[in-house]
């Protein structure tokens, strides 16, 4: 059964995301809706956020996969400025202020592979069906 619960996806190989650097996008479905998520590395830790400003509902990468802003510390939303701290998805700045990202469960495992960032998804926000 795709898109369950307890179904991993798998998103990248650990090395590709970077502490402060691009992020890793993937199509999903909310609410039979199109958006996106996008996966990011902060303070040596995966995490993954809805492509969703807080302020307003657009995208945040100004480039795809480009989040965060130029000293890599904080999350932007391109359109207006919204800044938002990578490890929680608070908003700490600009428009959105006490607002935040929705975040998606992120797991990092082992793999026979190698290392690798895994998405588990909800019941209401899943990866896009092919």
């Amino acid at each position: 059964m795709t898109g369950t619960a307890t179904e991993a996806v798998r998103i990248c190989a650990s090395e590709e995301l970077v502490d402060g650097g691009a992020g890793v996008r993937r199509a999903a479905e909310l609410g039979g809706g199109d958006v996106v998520v996008f996966f990011v590395r902060y303070d040596g830790r995966a995490y993954g956020y809805l492509n969703r400003c807080a302020h307003v509902p657009m995208e945040l990468d100004w480039a795809e996969g480009q989040f965060f802003e130029s000293s890599g510390l904080y999350l932007m939303c391109a359109t207006h400025g919204a800044i938002y701290a990578p490890d929680t998805g608070k908003c700490v700045g600009g428009p959105c202020r006490g607002g935040r990202l929705r975040p998606v469960d992120v797991d990092e495992r082992d793999t026979p592979e190698g290392r690798a960032v895994f998405w588990l998804p909800d019941g209401e926000l899943r990866p896009s069906t092919p």
